[in-house]
């Protein structure tokens, strides 16, 4: 019986991640910090290892030097352990000079490394909130005989257009597949469960292959680039395809709007997604920072990362990330604070302090992390269908982003009436 070290896992870290840009101006998609102190790609390698699957390869090719940093600084297995976490960035080589084309193509040109790892492939997105426990769909392939295995999960009428939708027989398998249809009278005919507001199965882009039939499906479809639109609806009409119930939290962070809305429900007392679960913890860079300090200040639903500095300062249903400096008479709502990668030297003075200056109002915003806001800076919210790119500061979906290192000087507005 096969068991999960014979499972390699392969996250995609993403193409240019323009759908999270700024963001993702300076780090790639995986690299994006979430929940003030962990990063997006912490959600599947905690997966993984909670699963006892201990060979992950990453694959990505944008902005990668973060991704790297984190990577090598946080996951180290000790030499007793076979385990590791790679990354496998897209290179040229004599026989191939491009770029990954999508998801399928980023597998297929680095199948060298990877065939000769696994028996099985288990193939994960890098831009995804949930808690999965990978050996239960490993046993639920191995029960059925399954080729490929897809997790899938009931799908909202008015989700359907975001998902790729499966029809699954009574014996549990496939027998249909189309991505994202947006026609109604399409949708209609993927209706799989009696729930009136679910009433589809969606895939959520989690696959478990056979490491033979994964490298005879990218060699045999050589222009067959993504797994969604192409290699599983391909593998359905040649091969036994499963799918594996998922009916929990996921959440997919792939968006400027939905990574916002995502991270300030984390600030409930009882939030949807609990980082704090210690049968199945989420793990990330172990950082020996000071506890937070907060100084006549009034907080009201506040996630609160180690390291910070609040001074007379009111925060209402926000995030302060790692290091957050707040200085006094500031006033902060339904934002973002990634906080910052260092803590400003006494030695080298600089004209704008990193964190939110005096006076300072902020609302509705996400802030990269190392942003020195002056004294009397104003950011408010802008309308939801309104995207504007400036020098400093950018909108989308109505959410004011500010880029990371970026200074905003004294007084300065970002309103709609501006």
């Amino acid at each position: 019986m096969p068991t999960t070290n014979d499972i390699l896992c392969v996250i995609m870290g993403g193409g240019r991640g323009s759908r999270l840009y700024p963001l993702t101006k300076v780090r790639s998609k995986p690299a994006v910090p979430i929940a003030g102190k962990y990063r997006l790609i912490d959600i599947p390698i905690s997966n993984c290892i909670n699963s006892e699957i201990h060979r992950i390869a990453i694959l990505t090719q944008f902005n990668s030097v973060s991704l790297h940093r984190h990577i090598s600084n946080t996951y180290q297995f000790d030499a007793f352990h076979t385990g590791w976490v790679q990354i496998l960035a897209a290179e040229q080589t004599m026989d191939n000079v491009g770029w990954y084309q999508g998801t399928a193509d980023a597998v297929r040109k680095q199948l060298f490394e990877i065939q000769a790892t696994a028996e099985y492939v288990l193939i994960l997105a890098g831009d995804h909130l949930y808690r999965m426990d990978y050996a239960a769909m490993a046993e639920h392939h191995w029960e059925k005989n399954a080729e490929i295995t897809v997790a899938v999960q009931p799908v909202a009428k008015e989700d359907a257009p975001r998902f790729g939708l499966l029809k699954r027989e009574p014996d549990g398998h496939i027998s249909s597949f189309i991505e994202k249809p947006k026609d109604p009278k399409i949708q209609k005919r993927f209706t799989s469960r009696n729930d009136e507001k679910r009433p589809f199965l969606g895939s959520m882009g989690i696959y478990l292959f056979n490491t033979q039939v994964l490298i005879n499906l990218l060699t045999y479809h050589p222009s067959h680039d993504d797994f969604g639109s192409d290699i599983i609806p391909e593998a359905i009409r040649s091969h036994k395809v499963y799918g594996f119930d998922f009916d929990d939290y996921w959440e997919d962070v792939g968006t400027i709007r939905s990574f916002y809305e995502t991270n300030l429900k984390l600030t409930a007392s009882s939030p949807p997604f609990n980082f704090y679960d210690p049968s199945a913890p989420i793990y990330t860079h172990a950082r020996f920072l000071p506890g937070s300090v907060v100084e006549d200040s009034n907080l009201e639903d506040v996630l609160l990362a180690e390291g910070c500095r609040i001074r007379k300062a009111e925060i209402k249903h926000s995030i302060l990330g790692v290091r957050s400096q707040v200085a006094v008479g500031a006033r902060i709502k339904d934002s973002i604070l990634m906080g910052a990668d260092y803590y400003d030297s006494e030695t080298i003075p600089h004209d704008i302090p990193i964190g939110i200056g005096p006076n300072c109002h902020v609302e509705g915003a996400i802030l990269d992390k190392n942003v020195r806001l002056s004294e009397g800076v104003v950011i408010k919210p802008f309308p939801c269908d309104r995207d504007l790119d400036r020098e400093t500061w950018f909108v989308r979906d109505g959410i004011v982003v500010i880029p990371k290192n970026t200074e905003i000087a004294p007084g300065t507005s970002i309103t709609p009436e501006k």
